[in-house]
Order: structure tokens, then C-alpha cells, then sequence
């Protein structure tokens, strides 16, 4: 008897922050929870279940109270583990938006792996319900998992030239049969990314899938022999294999490298209201802004040398999706005030986590060289920050905005002086 030959041996205990689930519990504390659930399905007869114990305890205690974490005794409780076809041991399977549909878990077995593949299904579920979605996605690459099925667009034969050949923007294609069981482990990652790199790219690259098996002229098109086979459009340019990895985050980044690579630098703003700072800081992780010398300091050529600089570091760095911002020294009082820049030392810069209303001050010259090595130190965790004056936004003033012209100097009213007496003894002194 095999449960004799482990002692009766209990993978977890009241002890431990895994909660045992079976079917008179299951229901209550996971299908009815609005929380994630990380499920192990085991066998307790099972040698790499055995193994994993630690780990799960250990990856318990670390999401206590952030993840829910739990296991089944699947070969005790067969019930359950049919429910979810759990066909080996162990299986790992996330439970997020829609308990209904489950996602499998495929990345490493460590401790650290599944917290980080939990922590990226509570971000998945997080910016679902921000935007207003529920979870789930049954687009007909078969499986279920988090994301939404709007956000994978179905081609075929029909709309594929018209959606993905015509477009400027950057395609993600998926060739699947329904049959295919590496197509239904992606489905859920590609259905989540597709709804990640949907937000993060503001629609500017898209996930599609397309079902070989009933659009063969696609397939044949584009030399499938096997699924699932992912390939890049970029217009103009001959398709190409996607070569990264199958998780949703391998994917996201693969996509948002390919935004990157294709997209514009971003737009160099001036501060003209507290719209255009407010918009800027909260739509993006860090937003760069410098305060340049008046006008007169500089001229317009001055000016540009600066502005040119800027744009450059924001080509260099758009991978970054940072926002940019400039105002003229004088102009924003309050938020130099905020940012300790205190009305000298022109040019200067900072950078704003507006969540966090922190902020960092390039203490090296303005220029490629030095604006560089502030970012780069910022992008590495590194650079001393500090809490932005108030712990908000400052107040903006509305201004015009440069018409890109040199600066003049204001015109001094002329007093004529004819009609004034001045007494004889003006300007001399009593002794």
C-alpha cells in the first residue's frame, strides 16, 4: 500500500501557511474568493512532490496575506483533480479572475519562481479590474486563463490582410490547431499578455491567433509545420519567427522591445498648465523635466541646443516610456520650489515617480554625456531621491507657450522732464 509505504505521511500541516483543500472546502474558500489562488495538486506517493514540499511551504509564508496558496491531495480527492484535469504530479494551477477557468502554472518549480508567477498573476488581476474586466478568455485556441478574449484579435483568411498587412503598427501572430496541447498551455500566457502589451503600448502592438486547421491558406502562406508557431509583422518588412519565450512575461517583453524599436521618440512638452504636468507624471513611471535659463539668458539658439539634447536622451531612452517635460526658469516657482531647485543653477533637471512623489536631480552637467549617466543610474536603482516638497503635485500656472523666437527685452516707459522745477540746490549736500 503505497500510503504505508510513506507513513500516512501529511505533505502539510495546521502549521503551515498552505491550506489544505478538498472537496467540502474547496468551493467556499477558493471558487467564492476574490483572491488569488496558487493550488499544488499532489500525490503523495509522488517523488517531486516530495521535493517540491519545502518550496510551497516557503512560498506560502512569503505571499501570506498577499496570495492565497493551498493544496490537494488530488490522488486522495480524485474529484477535484478531475475537475481541473490533472493528469500528473505535481500540477500547479493559478486561480485568478475567473476561478472557472484556472491558468497552468509553467515556470520553475523554486520557491522564488512560483512567488514571482503568482505576483504576475495578482498584477494581471489588478489591472483587470482597473479596467473594468472581469477575467477569462476562451478565444478558440482552447485552455482558459486571465486576460481578456477582446484583447487577442482572431484572424482569418478573411480579415488578415486588411488588419495586419495594411497596418503601420506591430503584429504578434499566433498559428494554433485546437488539437495541440503546447497551444492550450499558451493559451492562457497569450491571452494575458495580449491584455498587458494592449495597456502598455496604448494598442500600439497587437496579439492575434489564428486557427491553422480551418484558415489553411494563411497557414500555407507563411510555411506552418508546427504549432503553435508565432511570427512578427512589421510593415513593409518580410515576417519573422518570434524567438522568445512562451510565458506572458517573456511575451510582454518581447512585445514592448518590438514598441520600442518602432515607435517615435516621445514628446518633449513645455509645462504651459497643470494639465499637461498632471497628465505627463501620472501616465508614465517617471517623468524627466528640466528648467531652462529665461530666454534672455540664452536666445533661441541656446534654447534649442538644450531642447536638441533632450530629445536625444528621450530617443535614447524611449524603451523606457518615460514622459518629458520643460519649463522656463522663473516661469513654474512652486514646482522649482518642490523639487529644491530654488531659482538658480540653470540649466537643471529632475525626475518624478509621481505614485511614489519622489524625485532625483541630475547633479552632473546638462549634456548627452551627464544627462546619461543620471538616467542610467535612475534605471539601476541607484541616485539618492528625495520626497517632493508637500508630498504632491505643486500648483501650475498657465503660461503661453514659446513662440520659438529670441527674447526682448520689456520696453521702458520715456518721462519727459521739461515741466519739473528742480530747486537750485537739488543734489547738494548740507554742511
Amino acid at each position: 500500500n503505497r500510503y504505508l509505504q510513506f507513513g500516512l505521511m501529511c505533505f502539510y500541516s495546521a502549521s503551515d501557511d498552505v491550506v489544505e483543500l478538498n472537496p467540502s472546502n474547496f468551493n467556499q474558500e477558493v471558487l467564492q474568493s476574490d483572491s488569488v489562488w496558487l493550488i499544488e495538486f499532489y500525490a503523495p506517493w509522488c517523488g517531486h512532490c516530495q521535493s517540491l514540499t519545502a518550496d510551497w511551504k516557503k512560498t506560502a509564508t512569503a505571499l501570506k496575506g498577499i496570495v492565497k496558496v493551498g493544496a490537494v491531495d488530488a490522488d486522495q480527492h480524485k474529484s477535484l483533480g478531475g475537475q481541473y484535469s490533472v493528469r500528473g504530479f505535481p500540477t500547479i494551477k493559478i486561480f485568478g479572475a475567473n476561478k472557472n477557468k484556472p491558468d497552468d502554472y509553467q515556470g520553475g518549480r523554486s520557491s522564488q519562481a512560483i512567488v514571482d508567477g503568482a505576483l504576475n498573476a495578482l498584477q494581471t488581476l489588478v489591472k483587470d479590474r482597473m479596467s473594468g474586466r472581469s477575467g477569462g478568455s476562451d478565444y478558440s485556441g482552447g485552455g482558459g486563463g486571465s486576460g481578456s478574449k477582446k484583447d487577442v484579435v482572431e484572424l482569418t483568411d478573411d480579415n488578415f490582410d486588411r488588419l495586419v498587412l495594411n497596418s503601420d503598427e506591430v503584429w504578434l501572430v499566433e498559428f494554433f490547431a485546437p488539437w495541440c496541447g503546447h497551444c492550450k498551455s499558451l493559451e492562457p500566457e497569450w491571452a494575458a499578455a495580449a491584455s498587458a502589451v494592449k495597456e502598455q503600448t496604448k494598442d500600439k502592438v497587437h496579439l492575434g491567433a489564428v486557427d491553422a486547421t480551418v484558415h489553411q491558406g494563411l497557414a500555407s502562406r507563411y510555411g506552418i509545420r508546427g504549432f503553435p508557431t508565432i511570427k512578427i509583422f512589421k510593415k513593409g518588412e518580410e515576417p519573422e519567427d518570434y524567438q522568445g519565450g512562451r510565458t506572458r512575461g517573456d511575451i510582454i517583453a518581447g512585445a514592448l522591445d518590438l514598441f520600442s524599436d518602432n515607435a517615435a521618440p516621445p514628446e518633449l512638452l513645455e509645462i504651459l498648465n497643470a494639465d499637461v504636468l498632471k497628465k505627463t507624471c501620472d501616465d508614465y513611471q517617471l517623468c524627466v523635466i528640466a528648467v531652462l535659463p529665461h530666454i534672455l539668458d540664452t536666445g533661441a539658439a541656446g534654447r534649442n541646443g538644450y531642447l536638441e539634447v533632450m530629445m536625444k536622451m528621450a530617443e535614447k531612452y524611449k524603451k523606457k516610456m518615460w514622459g518629458w517635460l520643460w519649463t522656463e526658469a522663473g516661469a513654474q516657482m512652486e514646482l522649482e520650489a518642490s523639487l529644491g531647485i530654488g531659482g538658480f543653477g540653470y540649466p537643471a533637471m529632475a525626475a518624478i515617480n509621481a505614485r511614489k512623489m519622489k524625485f532625483a536631480l541630475l547633479k552632473g552637467s546638462f549634456s548627452e554625456t551627464g544627462i546619461h549617466e543620471f538616467l542610467r543610474d535612475l534605471s539601476v536603482g541607484r541616485g539618492s531621491t528625495a520626497t517632493v516638497g508637500g508630498g504632491a503635485l505643486p500648483i501650475i500656472n498657465s503660461v503661453e507657450a514659446w513662440d520659438g523666437k529670441d527674447g526682448e527685452l520689456p520696453v521702458e516707459d520715456d518721462y519727459d522732464l521739461s515741466d519739473v522745477d528742480l530747486d537750485d540746490n537739488f543734489g547738494k549736500d548740507e554742511l
